[in-house]
């Protein structure tokens, strides 16, 4: 029962998570569109408090959670479908790292990547997310 808990909880951190890393870069995208100095600064604000605010606190909680149900349920890492989630979780932490670093480059008025690549750049958590949930619904390698 306390696993089921869990894993609900987990879920809700990681649709936060998710939206968060949804909505981040697609800021970047508009701030580097923007032209006048009074959009680049609340583009800062929005940022800043996104990234500390709900991105950060979300990853923590949704990882200490993945960890949690994986000490409740140990037979997972018996299975191959985990593995691969594992490496998918780490790789999206550095996005979200490089995220940070991003974030700091604007505060910075370092930017210099085009909203183009911002774009595409915005993509890279959606093929993320479809592979954990068909790794966690479908479970190859079980």
């Amino acid at each position: 029962m306390i696993a089921l808990w869990v894993k609900s909880f987990h879920i809700i951190s990681v649709v936060t998570w998710f939206a968060a890393l949804f909505y981040l870069p697609r800021l970047y995208v508009y701030h580097a569109m923007a032209e006048d100095a009074p959009s680049r600064e609340r583009f800062k604000v929005m940022e800043r408090k996104l990234y500390r605010g709900i991105m950060n606190p979300s990853a923590v909680v949704a990882v200490g959670l993945g960890v949690l149900l994986i000490v409740l349920q140990p037979f997972w890492l018996e299975q191959g479908w985990l593995h691969v989630k594992i490496l998918l979780v780490a790789a999206l932490v550095g996005y979200h790292w490089y995220c940070g670093r991003l974030l700091r480059a604007f505060a910075e008025d370092r930017n210099t990547r085009s909203h183009v690549w911002y774009r595409w750049f915005n993509e890279l958590p959606v093929i993320v997310l479809i592979a954990v949930v068909l790794l966690v619904e479908l479970k190859p390698w079980a």
